[in-house]
């Protein structure tokens, strides 16, 4: 399982890049993988949106079961991933670079503080399986 370090993960398996006072956001490889093969992908927001933490940013469908994605920090949509809608695959095999889900500005950065980091969040999957 790829857990990148430099990520920040949420207890319903959402990861999130922060660079300066912005971040990336999309679902680990275990999401996907629990997932199995990934058929439809909606992101339900638009760019310059406000969002909060755990607000709905997309939904996303397998052939055994559809799943929510929650925006882990609370923002304003600065990008949308667009190419997810004509190619949901793309996030079983790329779920940390071409299967981003949105770009958003943080409002309030100290919320990334409660997430976790790879260690934590690999010791959760596991306590799962």
């Amino acid at each position: 399982m790829n857990l990148p370090k430099n990520l920040k993960y949420t207890e319903s398996n959402e990861w999130i890049s922060i660079e300066g006072k912005n971040g990336t956001i999309g679902i680990s490889d275990y999401a996907q993988d629990q997932l199995s093969d990934i058929v439809f992908a909606e992101v339900i927001v638009s760019e310059g949106d406000a969002v909060k933490k755990g607000d709905t940013i997309a939904t996303i469908e397998s052939v055994k079961a559809a799943a929510d994605v929650y925006s882990p920090v609370s923002g304003k949509i600065l990008s949308v991933n667009e190419e997810l809608g004509g190619t949901p695959e793309v996030i079983n095999t790329d779920p940390y670079g071409v299967a981003w889900i949105v770009k958003v500005e943080l409002s309030n950065p100290t919320e990334t503080e409660a997430l976790l980091d790879a260690t934590a969040y690999e010791k959760l999957i596991q306590s799962h399986e």
